[in-house]
């Protein structure tokens, strides 16, 4: 199993698949449906999250089954077919640049064609939250399912069942961590979704280019190449990190200080609050990685390296 660019480039699609324009406006109704709570409920900061964000946990276990179920199945037809790889790379890239374009410029009215779930009651208890999460994972929206496809169409084009399973679960992971994040930060989830709303459609652009350039990746065999270019970086980072100089250790300190300021620093230009929960939080645990880091109880430099290095087992 090779840790490569398209680990991130599936994570990417699975970020793009929630803030997609028939995924994201519902996230509050889904919320809701799952915990079992009111929409003001939700908006109460002071009410207790546990059971909701457990019930939502429950929920995206469901759905990274279903995908990680589906690359599982793609990736052993693959492997059943033998000695075509160029060909099915020709031909699933070919279906993944076409449900890129069709995202962008909608000329393909079939792929449009809704198949989501319409439950009438509540799923109970966390078994409940998890038969929910199947469902959604079983058909959604043309949004979320073009960007599926490209991820599975990926997976079968590694013709590896562990890498298979590797794409997908970073997939659901990309899919399913801001669904923990809008649980947990209700209210402050609301307010960006309404600012969110301008962009949504350029966030759907967004996903159509990255199934274009999956597809042209997958049509040509390039992604050999970026792992390549990513043992090259672990390799230069490893004898940075390996050099014992003072750089090596503040270098990552400065940079994750400049990133835990900037998001008080940028509101504050902007007119508003310095600080919100979600803000103080991240800039809280950049601090502290900061402030570690120039302790030099940790090594960034070379935890980066041996990611870029690793190979698998």
């Amino acid at each position: 199993m090779a840790t490569d660019l398209s680990i991130l480039l599936a994570f990417g699609a699975g970020l793009l698949s929630f803030l997609s324009p028939c995924v994201l406006p519902l996230i509050p109704s889904f919320l809701g449906f799952i915990g079992g709570v009111s929409f003001q409920d939700m908006k109460d900061e002071k009410a207790p999250r546990g059971p909701l964000l457990l019930r939502t946990v429950f929920f995206i276990l469901g759905f990274s089954l279903v995908f990680v179920a589906l690359g599982t199945l793609f990736s052993g037809s693959v492997i059943l077919l033998g000695g075509t790889t160029g060909i099915i790379n020709l031909v699933s890239g070919g279906i993944v640049v076409i449900l890129g374009l069709n995202i962008i410029f909608d000329f393909v009215a079939a792929l449009n064609r809704e198949k989501r779930f319409h439950p009438t009651a509540r799923p109970r208890g966390l078994a409940g939250s998890f038969l929910a999460g199947l469902a959604f994972g079983a058909g959604w929206s043309p949004c979320v399912g073009p960007i599926l496809g490209g991820i599975l169409f990926l997976a079968g084009q590694s013709g590896e069942l562990g890498r298979a399973v590797m794409y997908l679960t970073a997939y659901s992971l990309g899919l399913g961590l801001p669904f923990l994040a809008a649980a947990l930060f209700f209210a402050a989830f609301l307010k960006g979704m309404g600012r969110m709303r301008k962009h949504l459609p350029a966030a759907k652009r967004a996903g159509g280019l990255l199934l274009v350039f999956i597809g042209f990746l997958i049509m040509f065999g390039k992604f050999g190449e970026m792992n390549i270019f990513f043992l090259k970086m672990g390799g230069v980072l490893a004898r940075w990190a390996g050099g014992g100089s003072a750089a090596t250790r503040f270098v990552p300190a400065l940079i994750l200080a400049v990133t835990a300021a900037l998001p008080p620093l940028l509101r504050r230009l902007a007119g508003r609050k310095p600080f919100t929960l979600p803000g103080a939080v991240f800039s809280g645990l950049m601090s502290i990685l900061a402030a570690t880091q120039a302790a030099g109880f940790l090594d960034i430099a070379s935890a980066l390296s041996r990611w870029f290095l690793y190979q698998g087992i």
